[in-house]
């Protein structure tokens, strides 16, 4: 575990800097921004068509009644609930993951407003919204180490001084980039320390339905099992991943009624609604697993073909979760230039998504990542050039 202050650029942009001047060796291949390539659910247009008019109308910015009932259907449903989603305290709609990450993070801090020095938890490497919620917040990052297995973060190295300053933790599950799924257990501890600090938890699952065999636990199912409601967490998902649709810009967070009602206040005033024909279209994809399951596996079918592309050499592994690889290179930098240059494929160092320690070394410098999200070809082609690169 390390602190720090430090707000880092955009990864994209100092990528962007890394190769400024550099020719591409081959013709480009991008796998450097998780915005999924699948072909968008035939669903999609139809329903938008149905609702067109409702653009001419201003949204609640509670949603709908249908969308909430749907997306508290498919929680009590995906995590096997006793003690259901109340759809009309517990759920609310979202412009993509990404807004609701970053704005939850100042209601956290009105939660304890009489802190002198509040404090944010992240994993490292992270998301970056997790990082611009600790900013907006005026929050202290303090980051949780995480590693290429096992990477998960333990609370429980905390020191009780840090966790009583702390606002709120974010957490994925499967991590991102590394791809590891996070057990009931993880979630059980995580939740105990939560509530006897009374600090929330930002529980990140947007890649949940995006795994190899097994669904991945989730924070609700570990409350649930706990029997004690579900203060002190929120859960973010998004149809990005799930349905394959980054330009959609929708999802919602779940859980803490209390926290969500105080949220709501200032949400009406400051955030963005979701339109309601976009409503509509989330309601048709979250009442649909078939789309979800075809989708999922044409990311298993490229998990195979890197393994077997790749080799031993290059030591790809497949994640439990996620549609990254989180490839060990020696120096990521070094690695990506020269894929860029020699091969004309495009990945990030994995140091670019982490912040450093306080020894100055960096948890991602040795990665790179790798963004499975073109079609089936486009990557097997993008693999084989990486492994001419790197093997």
């Amino acid at each position: 575990m390390t602190t720090s202050a430090k707000k880092e650029t955009s990864p994209f942009a100092r990528l962007n800097s890394l190769l400024a001047g550099v020719e591409p060796g081959l013709p480009a291949i991008n796998l450097t921004i998780g915005e999924p390539q699948h072909p968008i659910p035939a669903f999609v247009a139809p329903v938008i068509a149905e609702n067109v008019a409702l653009f001419g109308r201003y949204p609640p910015i509670r949603g709908t009644d249908a969308f909430r009932q749907t997306i508290a259907r498919w929680l009590d449903r995906r995590y096997g609930l006793q003690a259901t989603i109340d759809p009309e305290r517990m759920v609310l709609p979202l412009n993509g993951s990404r807004e609701g990450l970053t704005l939850a993070a100042l209601t956290a801090r009105q939660r304890k407003p009489r802190l002198e020095k509040p404090v944010v938890l992240l994993p490292n490497p992270f998301y970056q919204a997790y990082a611009a919620g600790a900013e907006v917040a005026g929050a202290e990052v303090v980051l949780l180490g995480s590693g290429r297995e096992g990477s998960f973060p333990d609370l429980g190295q905390v020191p009780a001084e840090v966790l009583t300053r702390t606002i709120a933790v974010y957490i994925a599950s499967p991590t991102a980039p590394q791809g590891d799924v996070a057990t009931l257990e993880d979630w059980t501890r995580v939740i105990q320390i939560a509530r006897a600090h009374d600090f929330m938890i930002f529980a990140d699952e947007c890649y949940s339905e995006i795994y190899r065999e097994t669904p991945p636990p989730g924070v609700l199912q570990a409350a649930d099992r706990l029997g004690a409601g579900y203060a002190n967490i929120l859960t973010f998902h998004s149809l990005s991943k799930r349905s394959n649709l980054p330009g959609l810009r929708c999802g919602f967070v779940a859980g803490d009624p209390d926290f969500l009602e105080t949220w709501t206040r200032f949400r009406n005033v400051a955030a963005p609604q979701v339109p309601g024909p976009i409503q509509a279209v989330a309601v048709a994809a979250y009442s649909d697993e078939g789309h979800v399951a075809e989708n999922r596996a044409l990311y298993n079918a490229k998990y195979d073909a890197a393994l077997a592309t790749l080799g031993p050499r290059v030591r790809a592994t497949r994640p439990e979760g996620g549609f990254f690889l989180w490839l060990e290179v020696g120096d990521g930098v070094e690695a990506a230039t020269r894929l860029w240059r020699e091969a004309g494929v495009r990945t990030i160092p994995g140091a670019y998504l982490s912040l450093p320690l306080p020894d100055g070394s960096n948890p991602g410098t040795p990665f790179i990542r790798v963004a499975m999200v073109q079609d089936q070809a486009t990557t097997q082609e993008a693999l084989a050039r990486m492994a001419r690169v790197l093997g």
